[in-house]
């Protein structure tokens, strides 16, 4: 290879390099993903073994102090607001820089530029995993609105194709919530549940099981009073996974607060068969909790059916997590839907009236 090629080869596989270490590190210490961690790392190796053709050369080649763009930066370069325009910023490098290696290597060695292609498009999807988790504990939350529950005893045809028919009538969120399965079994569902919820937009949710949840992929966790603390569960999922908790106090709502939870289930607000209680705090607790302005979302669970929601709505909470009521019945995709046209009338009323208020206020 002649000389200057080298040096365009030398310059991209260190730019590749570099930012591949960027990212993996923040996969490893911030996602605390060990799957995306170790998809990273599989790429770092495969990127040294495919440019191990041209490394030798290219590195006797090299000229830093002969070449121009090493003084050139960009006032936007030396600058970064956030670990996450970090991450973004050398997600763009690595992207370009295996382009760049792939199309000078097409003149002297077609089949390492094809092998480097590979790993660009390797890269696309994992780039695209890691918007997908950030997304998901970031901002999803603040659009559910219905979020359905699922158990293969409930369902009124087989669970994965209830699952889809829940989200194609408005599910905004899946739980896989299976108590009785053995753990080979319930990975295995919640990996079908995770693959259903990324086709279709929704959030996925596992109860109980973090370890479940980072194996399937899933974008949370859900955790009982008796089970796993949020705290705890959030040291093996990590900060950019979802961890909600179930509340039935408003001190037990505050806790979950202060101990880092992404929401709160609020119930139950009606007695339900899932889980019979004999103490149930109602509506009074769900007004509660909407009264105290939590900084984290609330869903209110437990009973709720097309008949009842309007009742839930009312008392400020904007969510909702129903089971029976929609996996039970005979058309699930229409029962979602009937809840989930209740919650968008409900919130359009509520939005009418906020608004009509604050046209009131200004015109004293």
């Amino acid at each position: 290879m002649n000389p200057s090629l080298l040096r365009i080869l030398d310059a991209n596989a260190n730019r590749a390099r570099e930012a591949l270490r960027v990212i993996e590190d923040y996969a490893r210490f911030v996602l605390n993903d060990q799957l995306i961690c170790g998809r990273l790392k599989q790429l770092r190796h495969d990127l040294a073994q495919a440019s191990g053709g041209f490394v030798a050369d290219a590195i006797l080649h090299r000229d830093t102090p002969g070449d121009v763009g090493t003084a050139t930066k960009t006032d936007q370069e030396l600058r970064r607001d956030d670990i996450g325009q970090v991450v973004t910023a050398a997600g763009k490098r690595l992207g370009e820089a295996l382009r760049t290696i792939e199309e000078y290597l097409k003149t002297e060695d077609p089949a390492s530029a094809s092998k480097i292609e590979s790993l660009r498009y390797r890269f696309y999807d994992i780039e695209q995993q890691i918007a997908r988790t950030v997304r998901s504990a970031a901002g999803g939350l603040a659009t559910v609105r219905l979020y359905v529950l699922i158990t293969e005893k409930l369902c009124s045809r087989p669970w994965l194709e209830a699952a889809e028919q829940a989200i194609l009538g408005g599910a905004d969120c899946l739980q896989l919530r299976e108590k009785e399965l053995e753990s080979g079994e319930l990975l295995k569902r919640a990996r079908q549940l995770v693959e259903l919820c990324r086709r279709h937009n929704a959030i996925s949710i596992i109860n109980d099981r973090p370890d479940i949840a980072i194996l399937s992929g899933a974008d949370g966790v859900h955790v009982g009073q008796g089970d796993l603390p949020a705290v705890e569960a959030r040291k093996i999922v990590g900060r950019q996974r979802i961890v909600g908790v179930s509340t039935h106090t408003l001190e037990q709502a505050r806790q979950a607060v202060r101990d880092g939870a992404d929401y709160i289930g609020v119930g139950p607000v009606f007695p339900s068969s899932t889980k019979p209680r004999d103490f149930l705090p109602g509506l009074d607790f769900a007004r509660q909790v909407a009264q105290a302005e939590l900084p984290i979302p609330a869903v209110a669970i437990a009973g709720i059916t097309a008949a009842n929601v309007d009742e839930v709505l009312e008392t400020g909470i904007g969510a909702v997590a129903v089971t029976a009521a929609v996996i039970s019945a005979p058309d699930i995709r229409a029962a979602a839907s009937q809840i989930k046209e209740r919650i968008r009338r409900h919130a359009a009323a509520r939005d009418t009236s906020k608004h009509h208020d604050a046209l009131g206020r200004s015109a004293v």
